[in-house]
């Protein structure tokens, strides 16, 4: 049996296409009309106020995981539209694999107060806090998401392909019985993880100052948020009550009944041994109505749909490529032509807006990269060493799983910047106390990412390929590079993308503390545009952010593109 520890030659490609520039600079555009319209926000804002009575928890839980809810489906329907553009056509891919490592790069802690106070000069000031607090949220939930799907259709396996252009199967049908299925056990792990990272940025989405300007919503975050402000530890201990029992709540009845139902999409040719269950699942097999539900509604709008575009589509012929090469139209051609011409415009500004940074601030943002890439290697490296061994064994071993995987949904989901108060005052004791409270800061808004990622790969694990290097008695090292190692390459890749671009963002809130008074900072580009967001300075917070996002985009292409090819192309399951 081969090995998968080589290192084959791939096509070199450069750090920064054209493409890449010009959606940067249309970041900087976008940051110029939002700073623009920032001006025009009203002076004083005062939100509501937030309670800390325990009897008002659950209103906000409730109105907490509306906010949840609308971001989750928002993010879903933009996966997967999103990762089956940039998966079935090249054209298509060429511009929006570059703006997906541009987006998921921008640090939107930074972006926020720019959209808040756009908003909020257009739009009421509670509709424009809500919409906020949900594209805060969305942002944070939908690019694990869409790159799992997107790493899932580029690694179909070949004869599936071949199988489906046999069958002559239409863009629907063979999206509803090849690649949607393919992709279901990813894309379930990272919907878990979008919804930790969910509640990850809850509290900094539900309330938010910038200057005088008081920004709040009701709900969970803001309440543990305010709690933690006023030291009350009796409210912050009810709030997280209250987010376990919600945690918990959604495990039981959406996440474990959807783990096991989509058991049944996993690439094997023998049933395993231990298939995942789930009592509410059961429960709801054997439930009349819902049988009732299937036969009378589902079924009959499903076959209605399936026959429409059936005829829509009479005559397609399935290609055997993963990808087409599409033409852009003329309508195409003149938005591209308007989108670049209003990019253009929006560029000079915002070049007009740089040059008012002093020299001094720009070597203040290049030590503060320096600082912060350190500070999200170091944590990006202690990520790797404990999570692949725990999510190899708790998605390998199906028992295991039962006992971890509601206890790790748990910890993810706690927001880390509501514990981090007390961690920093316990760590300021040490040497080099806030750099270390920084990383840790990363590491537990971050690892999640890599670790549901590493579930996910090893839950996909074909078991007659267990079973097979069960029967060739390899060694345990063996095993992990010949089966374990290979099988885990595109998740993995995946994860580590995301959790690098999660650790970059939450620099945000790790390098910049304010608590009890006091404001604790350490050097990193992180603290440089939390400050420019307190203080309102546009100009250094666009500085900083640029200089961010051009780092984040310059090591995906020369790191993390190539191993994602690597993956892409070597390690796919046939």
């Amino acid at each position: 049996m081969r090995r998968f520890y080589f290192t084959p030659a791939l096509p070199r490609t450069p750090a920064l296409t054209v493409g890449d520039g010009l959606i940067l600079l249309g970041i900087a555009a976008l940051l110029y009309v939002g700073a623009r319209l920032a001006f025009r926000a009203p002076v004083a804002v005062h939100g509501p106020a937030i309670s800390l009575d325990p009897s008002d928890l659950p209103w906000y839980a409730l109105l907490s995981v509306g906010r949840m809810t609308v971001a989750y489906f928002l993010s879903l329907v933009f996966s997967l539209i999103y990762g089956y553009s940039a998966a079935r056509n090249r054209s298509a891919r060429a511009v929006l694999m570059p703006l997906l490592d541009v987006l998921q790069s921008v640090p939107i802690l930074s972006f926020l107060p720019v959209v808040l106070l756009g908003l909020s000069a257009v739009l009421p000031q509670a509709f424009a806090a809500e919409l906020a607090a949900i594209v805060l949220i969305f942002t944070s939930q939908a690019w694990n998401m869409t790159f799992s799907f997107y790493q899932s259709l580029t690694t179909i396996p070949t004869e599936l392909r071949e199988a489906a252009a046999i069958f002559r199967l239409n863009p629907w049908l063979r999206f509803k019985t090849l690649e949607l299925p393919f992709a279901a056990m990813g894309l379930l792990w990272n919907s878990m993880m979008s919804w930790s990272g969910g509640w990850f940025f809850l509290m900094a989405a539900e309330i938010f100052n910038v200057g005088s300007r008081d920004f709040r919503l009701p709900g969970i975050g803001s309440y543990m948020q305010v709690a933690a402000d006023k030291g009350d530890l009796s409210a912050v201990l009810w709030g997280l009550g209250t987010l376990v029992a919600i945690i918990l709540l959604l495990d039981q009845f959406v996440w474990r009944p959807l783990l096991a139902w989509a058991d049944k999409f996993k690439l094997a040719t023998v049933e395993s041994d231990e298939p995942p269950t789930a009592w509410f699942l059961d429960a709801l097999s054997r439930s009349w109505l819902f049988r009732r539900f299937r036969a009378q509604l589902w079924k009959p709008l499903n076959e209605h749909l399936d026959g429409a575009l059936q005829r829509r589509w009479r005559n397609w012929i399935s290609p055997v490529e993963s990808a087409s090469a599409g033409r852009l139209s003329r309508l195409g051609l003149s938005l591209a032509v308007a989108v670049i011409a209003a990019i253009l415009y929006g560029t000079c500004r915002a070049i007009g807006l740089l040059l008012t940074v002093p020299a001094a601030a720009w070597l203040q943002v290049g030590a503060g990269l320096l600082a912060t890439f350190a500070r999200v290697s170091v944590a990006l490296l202690i990520t790797l060493l404990w999570t692949v061994p725990l999510g190899v064994a708790i998605g390998m071993n199906r028992r295991l799983a039962g006992v971890l995987q509601p206890i790790v949904q748990v910890v993810a989901s706690i927001p880390a910047t509501a514990l981090f108060p007390v961690l920093l005052l316990a760590l300021l004791r040490v040497p080099g106390g806030l750099n270390l409270a920084a990383i840790l800061l990363m590491l537990l808004g971050t690892q999640w990412y890599l670790l549901f990622n590493v579930i996910a790969g090893a839950s996909a694990i074909p078991q007659d390929l267990r079973y097979t290097t069960a029967l060739l008695r390899l060694s345990r090292s063996d095993r992990w590079l010949v089966l374990i190692l290979p099988a885990l390459s595109p998740y993995l890749i995946t994860g580590a993308i995301t959790a690098s671009g999660g650790a970059w963002n939450a620099s945000i809130v790790a390098e910049h503390v304010v608590f009890g008074g006091e404001t604790y900072t350490t050097t990193g580009v992180g603290a440089l545009i939390a400050q420019a967001t307190s203080t309102g300075d546009y100009p250094l917070l666009l500085a900083a952010t640029l200089a961010l996002v051009v780092t984040v985009v310059l090591l995906n292409r020369l790191f993390w593109s190539r191993l994602y090819r690597l993956a892409e192309e070597r390690y796919r399951l046939e």
